[in-house]
């Protein structure tokens, strides 16, 4: 059948009578396409009585009666049936459909009416035609209600996790390739472009509030899976593409970086700063939280090189030389693909999206080959021209788009598709047994050493590959954005990913990879943040630093050093010296007002300075040689009064502990930082 009809009883409760609600169910081709319930519930989902009503006949069949749809039973009733059979449903109903009868009576007894103009009749229980679209129910209106709900709250009574939960299901709409996760991403899309408070910012030049702004980079990568599905239809596309240029010309739509121009200017983009100027951002078309999602509507998967990569992991080409800056093959054999890395990283995201889980995975593998190969290429490049950079001292940043705080997340989003690969429950884990000598346990037990299929050196899987990638990514020099917004994302984003590996713990093999990544970085001069020569505006790395070197001290204190100490410069604020000259000290004040560009998370950035000196001073604790080096090292490089203060501070507290007898060398450290200070 097509219309399943039932009551459904509540039972009572304590405060509430039984109660019984009618529901009445359309289905088409394995797709609920409409419902009702007499319980009155306003809801996006479909309320318990809809869903127990669905289960019954799911799970007892042989209860439900089955019907012939009614335009049968109504052919086979002679003139005399089919009058009694109106009249008693009348009479039954006679309050409910009365006047609809009349109404429907009238205008067939109209020759001219419309009614009369079409052939046959409708049936609701007969089911729709084989050529009409059939799509899972879903209430536009209530959906659209919620929303503006949600968004009216303004952020409180967890509104926001609320939202989150609507593009969750969205997500989980593309992956069941449910065609009404796009529509129900235009109703939200609509709302949110709606919201009064858009216009009320954007007039009194205030910044939207930080979660809320999250919601929109949300939506904006949301879309972005949206278009790229592999499998749309091109008329799909183009009615997408309609819908986003629209958005995307609204007065009030956010720009991608956040900054509405409310901000202060960033006054390097009105100085001549040379060769490596960035171009003028008032020259540049704003870009909206849609606009690479327009963009991506010029994307295809035609590409035969892509498709083999995606379907198959026996696509391979033994014979091939790894010899120029493009082969689709690398030195193994295995298939690379060079394309824009976020761009890339989107399509893995898609096909995951869209419930492709192996093809992301296939692509993910040769999009992390190909980052690794370039890393070699770009270390061989720097290496021809050590000597002649080196000697400079100043270097053009190589990245000015970085990968961690993209607004596609492209690492992110590669770390997570290995790192999903990779996960399995304690309850399956015995079919793995055989790899169980070389597990990476994690302290949640849920990632573990996989063997891969293909495409990975020995000794290496999909775990090894999601941490290499995620070093990859970090370690990247890249210039710091404008705007706050942007600038406190490259934050967020680079803790957030340190977060999810601080999860893993390190195994030998782990181990191995960090070493190597680790020299990579510090090898891999401008194409590096570790790098020997940096950038004076490319984003600092005492973070992720940090993190390296409590990963690394345990296995390799000197490697966990020469990181630490590389990477405490904070070359914005060195005014006298060259970008790359690292030699010299340079005291000045940390709050500089004729500095550009404007770095709004500067002191956010210092305070990370100081976390990476502080654990460094913990660590050297009893080793003079080494509380030697990073007390030159804070000497040379924190400029904040208050910081040095507090590491003097933090050496006494170390130097001092009750469980062991004072530390002479970290009292002078205190000491010295002291009179650094306060001067006598």
């Amino acid at each position: 059948g097509f219309h399943l009809s039932g009551t459904v009883t509540e039972p009572a409760m304590q405060s509430e009578p039984e109660t019984v609600c009618n529901v009445a169910i359309s289905f088409d081709r394995c797709k609920i396409t409409s419902v009702t319930c007499s319980c009155g519930n306003k809801d996006i989902f479909y309320c318990a009585h809809v869903v127990a009503l669905s289960l019954y006949r799911i799970r007892k069949p042989d209860q439900v009666k089955l019907h012939l749809p009614i335009s049968e039973k109504l052919f086979q009733m002679n003139r005399d049936q089919l009058q009694k059979f109106v009249q008693y449903l009348i009479t039954v109903h006679h309050t409910e459909v009365l006047p609809t009868a009349q109404k429907l009576a009238d205008e067939i007894l109209s020759q001219n009416s419309e009614i009369n103009q079409v052939h046959g009749a409708p049936d609701p229980t007969a089911g729709a035609s084989i050529d009409d679209e059939n799509c899972w129910h879903l209430d536009e209106e209530q959906v659209q209600e919620q929303v503006k709900l949600f968004l009216s709250q303004g952020g409180y009574h967890g509104s926001g996790k609320q939202l989150n939960l609507l593009f969750a299901k969205v997500r989980e709409m593309l992956k069941m390739r449910d065609s009404n996760g796009a529509r129900m991403l235009t109703l939200i899309t609509e709302q949110f472009m709606a919201d009064p408070r858009l216009s009320l910012w954007r007039q009194q030049g205030t910044a939207m509030t930080d979660k809320y702004r999250q919601l929109w980079d949300e939506l904006g990568a949301l879309w972005m899976c949206i278009v790229l599905n592999p499998h749309c239809k091109l008329e799909q596309k183009d009615s997408w593409l309609k819908h986003l240029k629209k958005w995307n010309s609204v007065d009030v739509c956010p720009w991608e970086d956040g900054n509405h121009g409310n901000e202060l200017p960033n006054l390097t983009n009105a100085l001549p700063q040379g060769a490596n100027a960035n171009q003028d951002s008032s020259n540049r078309p704003h870009r909206t939280v849609f606009t690479r999602a327009i963009e991506a509507c010029d994307l295809h998967w035609q590409d035969s090189h892509l498709q083999h990569i995606i379907s198959s992991y026996l696509y391979t080409d033994y014979c091939y030389h790894d010899n120029t800056e493009n082969s689709l093959f690398d030195s193994h054999g295995w298939p690379l693909w060079h394309e824009h890395v976020p761009t890339a990283c989107a399509r893995v995201d898609a096909l995951r999206s869209h419930g492709y889980p192996q093809e992301a995975l296939r692509l993910a593998i040769a999009i992390v080959n190909t980052l690794r190969r370039q890393q070699q290429k770009q270390l061989e490049m720097f290496q021809s021209q050590k000597k002649e950079l080196l000697h400079k001292g100043v270097t053009s940043i190589t990245n000015l788009e970085g990968w961690v705080g993209h607004p596609l997340d492209p690492i992110g989003t590669l770390f997570s598709c290995l790192m999903e690969a990779c996960r399995v429950d304690d309850e399956s884990f015995h079919g793995f047994s055989d790899f169980t000598e070389n597990v990476g346990q994690c302290k949640s037990l849920e990632y573990r050493h996989l063997p891969a299929h293909k495409f990975l050196e020995e000794g290496e899987s999909y775990l090894t590959l999601a941490v290499e990638v995620a070093l990859i990514g970090l370690g990247q020099q890249r210039i710091m954005p404008d705007g706050l917004y942007a600038q406190e994302k490259v934050c967020r984003n680079e803790e957030q990913l340190i977060f999810k590996l601080q999860d893993i713990a390190l195994d030998d093999t782990l181990v191995k990879i960090f070493r190597k990544q680790v020299v990579f970085l510090l090898e891999a001069g401008p194409y590096s943040g570790l790098g020997e020569v940096a950038h004076r505006e490319s984003v600092p790395m005492h973070t992720f630093a940090k993190y390296l070197f409590t990963s690394l001290l345990p296995h390799d204190a000197e490697l966990a050093y020469k990181t630490a100490l590389r990477a405490m410069r904070l070359l914005v604020l060195e005014s006298t010296a060259s970008s790359g000259d690292v030699s010299r000290p340079h005291h000045i004040a940390s709050v500089v007002p004729n500095r550009y560009p404007r770095w709004f998370t500067l002191s956010h950035i210092e305070s990370q300075q100081c976390e990476l000196a502080s654990t460094m001073l913990s660590a050297a604790k009893g080793d003079v040689r080494r509380l030697e080096t990073v007390l030159e090292s804070i000497q040379k490089n924190i400029h904040s009064s208050s910081h040095i203060f507090k590491l003097a501070q933090d050496a006494f507290k170390i130097a001092t502990l009750m469980d062991s007898l004072p530390d002479i060398t970290l009292l002078k450290v205190s000491l010295e930082l002291g009179l650094q200070v306060f001067p006598l």
